[in-house]
């Protein structure tokens, strides 16, 4: 009855028409070197509430030194497993840049970061198919949000 998964949450973060992306560390057991979205791993609380926001809210911090306007909507979510086997629900949030200047802080976890329009992180060829889909997701309910 194997039905645990780790709960991994990521920021579609945007400033006007510029997505946050980060190069992931060579240093990191899964996906190293990689473009990705900045987020992290949900940790064990017992009761809580908010904890999926909030963990998304310190992995910004932690990795790139940024933080988010209080609105963080829900895009997508997807399932996956890792090189080691571990099988992973992964939740992706849009979320607006309100404060700082995003950085590789966390070195172990961040080797670059770039600010990157939908259509550059959809036309490049290193861009994984689930990347691209989180990323049209997130395009799709951020234009919905200008309009209204």
């Amino acid at each position: 009855m194997d039905h645990l998964f780790v709960i991994n949450v990521e920021g579609a973060v945007y400033k006007e028409d510029k997505w946050l992306f980060i190069r992931r560390s060579m240093k990191e057991e899964h996906a190293g070197g990689h473009i990705s979205l900045v987020g992290g791993t949900v940790d064990h609380e017992g009761f809580s509430s908010e904890i999926l926001e909030r963990t998304l809210r310190r992995e910004l911090f932690e990795e790139v030194g940024i933080e988010v306007k209080e609105e963080i909507q829900y895009v997508r979510n997807t399932s996956f497993v890792t090189d080691s086997g571990t099988q992973v629900v992964d939740i992706v949030f849009l979320c607006e840049i309100e404060k700082g200047e995003p950085y590789p802080k966390s070195l172990d976890e961040v080797d670059e970061v770039l600010w990157l329009t939908t259509e550059e992180i959809l036309s490049r060829e290193e861009t994984p198919d689930f990347l691209k889909e989180n990323m049209k997701a997130a395009e799709r309910l951020k234009r919905k949000e200008i309009v209204v």
